[in-house]
């Protein structure tokens, strides 16, 4: 598209279509554009490193060209004692290519322990929040192809099922949010060029380099094995071929979940017939935590020991009652009857 055009037709402003013009970002724009591909509005979140200020940039160009008007957050966790100074130069920054951010605190006492892990359920929750507050069910997030291949091995240490290890993709919902990831087919030294080119500026962050934090050495094991012969290509189709496995069983346990369970809105309770629990395993403990997750009403589904214990008991027709996800769950007869706990 011409320079005329896009000053005309689109009307980007000047600043923003200059770095646009360069071939390289223009390229890697294209990239994003193709795989977002979304006409209702979004929020973005961002972190003042390169990946999400590359994120923020093309997000603006994308509303410009829409005619849509997103939204920009930034999560100042407070982890850092200069962390409160960086969050506010990032929206500083921001602002000079006509992004306007707020910062959102995390307020309260902080982690000694899996401090990372904390940290993200806490910027979910703050992010989630400002959607559910402007009913805007798209969010963006600045992860790309490296961050897909770290998030792999990371699932595998932690044994992770099928479900697990392919859930890192381009789309994927909690409670009716869609968690968008339109550079994941990018890489990371791609978004690193784009974000200097046009900020000229990015938060480094010291945990990056940070042993004693497992994606650290995640990290580095990835280099030792792309130097054995793991490339991109490769790991692609293994994961498209995973994917495809998990989408099958996702389709039986719709299928379960339509022919043998019955939610009572007005109750807010799910009934569940004895068939429910004759299908394999895996189908089994999904629809299971699928149910127990739209009952207790959580973002996340329940998994682990204590879920499969209750299907056992289930299944070996024990009398019982539990509660899990708050939820309480209870054997009547052959039917189990899920309700929330007050």
């Amino acid at each position: 598209m011409s320079r005329k055009n896009l000053s005309v037709k689109i009307k980007i402003p000047k600043l923003i279509r200059e770095k646009l013009n360069n071939k390289k970002i223009n390229k890697i724009y294209k990239k994003f554009e193709k795989s977002l591909n979304l006409e209702d509005n979004f929020i973005v979140a961002v972190s003042g490193g390169a990946d999400s200020l590359a994120l923020a940039f093309f997000s603006k160009v994308y509303s410009f060209k829409k005619g849509i008007n997103p939204k920009y957050y930034i999560v100042d966790h407070k982890l850092r004692s200069d962390s409160s100074v960086e969050a506010k130069k990032v929206r500083k920054v921001l602002r000079k290519l006509s992004i306007k951010a707020e910062i959102l605190i995390w307020h309260g006492t902080k982690p000694k322990k899996n401090i990372q892990s904390l940290a993200r359920k806490k910027r979910y929750q703050l992010l989630f929040d400002k959607c559910k507050k402007f009913k805007i069910v798209n969010l963006l997030l600045g992860h790309h192809q490296n961050d897909l291949i770290e998030n792999f091995f990371i699932r595998i240490l932690r044994g992770s099922g099928l479900k697990g290890l392919t859930s890192f993709s381009k789309k994927t919902s909690i409670n009716n949010i869609n968690l968008l990831r339109p550079l994941l087919e990018i890489k990371k030294e791609d978004l690193m060029f784009v974000t200097k080119s046009v900020f000229g500026f990015f938060i480094s962050d010291p945990s990056n380099n940070d042993d004693k934090f497992q994606r650290i050495r995640i990290r580095k094991l990835i280099k030792i094995l792309k130097f054995n012969g793991l490339d991109n290509k490769k790991f692609n189709k293994t994961i498209t071929n995973l994917r495809y496995s998990n989408f099958v069983i996702n389709s039986d346990v719709m299928e379960n979940l339509k022919n043998n369970t019955f939610f009572s809105y007005n109750q807010n309770k799910m009934i569940i017939n004895n068939e429910f629990f004759n299908q394999p395993y895996e189908i089994v403990f999904r629809s299971f935590s699928n149910c127990l997750k739209i009952v207790g009403k959580r973002y996340y589904n329940v998994r682990g020991k204590k879920l499969d214990n209750i299907i056992l008991k289930i299944r070996n027709n024990s009398d019982f009652k539990a509660t899990l996800g708050g939820c309480i769950i209870k054997k009547v007869n052959q039917t189990i009857i899920v309700s929330k706990e007050h």
